[in-house]
């Protein structure tokens, strides 16, 4: 007589590792990072960057994207001012943060062009937390 055990055994585990699959699976972090840098020659440029989320926004709505873009912009700033970049751009180079900024809006644009509506089954995240002082948001709006 013969043992179907090893045959369904088999087909079994390999289900389960079908199915648990997806859930191994990372989705991938929702943020932008800005990147300031300061200096002209290679060997004297500074860096530095910063993640900014933007889990916790709904990107299809205008008041999402306008944030992001607000978030984007203060964390460029904070960033080259911790370069030590002065408040404004000094000749025919963009400044850090002009720079800083536009780099990652270029990604911000291409994350809002295939950003899906947040469904009724959305779970907002904890709000995200910004590295430069809270005051800035009403000082540079």
């Amino acid at each position: 007589m013969k043992s179907y055990r090893t045959p369904v055994r088999a087909l079994v585990i390999a289900a389960a590792a079908i199915a648990a699959a997806p859930l191994c699976a990372q989705t991938p972090p929702e943020e932008i990072v800005v990147t300031g840098n300061v200096g002209t020659v290679p060997s004297s440029v500074r860096t530095l960057s910063q993640p900014v989320s933007y889990a916790d926004l709904d990107l299809s709505t205008s008041a999402g994207k306008d944030e992001l873009r607000h978030r984007v912009s203060l964390t460029a700033r904070f960033l080259c001012d911790k370069l030590g970049e002065s408040a404004g751009s000094s000749g025919p180079a963009p400044s850090c943060r002009d720079a800083a900024t536009r780099d990652a809006m270029t990604r911000v644009g291409t994350v809002e062009e295939h950003f899906a509506p947040r469904g009724t089954t959305w779970a907002r995240p904890p709000a995200w937390h910004p590295p430069y002082p809270a005051d800035w948001a009403q000082t540079y709006p």
